[in-house]
C-alpha cells in the first residue's frame, strides 16, 4: 500500500517503513506527526483512491528522527576583466522521517 501525501508544499511517494528527508517541520525527535493532506491511496493496482483535491478522512503518520543541514550549495558569481566576483553558500535545513502508518 502506498500513499501521495503532500508535505511542506511538496508530494511525496509514501510507503509504510519508508524513511525520507523533508523541509523543516517544527517537531521534537521522537514525535508523531500526522499529515492530512492525502492526494491519493493505493492498497492494489486495481484499489486505487484519488481526492479531488484530497481524500476526505485519509491521514499519514510518521515519526520524527533528527533534523538537520544539506550539503553545502556554493552560488558563484563572476564578470570577466572587471574584478567583481561574489561567492554565496547555503546549507538547506531538512526533517527525517520515518512513515509509520498509512489510514485510508
Amino acid at each position: 500500500m502506498f500513499a501521495v501525501v503532500k508535505i511542506a508544499g511538496f508530494q511525496e511517494k509514501v510507503e509504510e517503513g519508508m524513511k525520507l528527508k523533508v523541509p523543516t517541520l517544527d517537531a521534537e525527535p521522537g514525535a508523531i506527526v500526522t499529515f492530512k493532506d492525502v492526494l491519493l491511496t493505493a492498497k492494489t493496482e486495481d484499489d486505487v483512491s484519488v481526492g479531488t483535491p484530497i481524500l476526505s478522512g485519509a491521514s499519514v503518520e510518521a515519526k520524527v528522527l533528527a533534523h538537520g543541514q544539506g550539503d553545502k550549495i556554493r552560488v558563484y558569481k563572476m564578470r570577466r576583466r572587471k574584478r567583481y566576483r561574489r561567492l554565496h553558500g547555503h546549507r538547506q535545513g531538512f526533517t527525517e522521517i520515518e512513515v509509520t502508518k498509512i489510514s485510508a
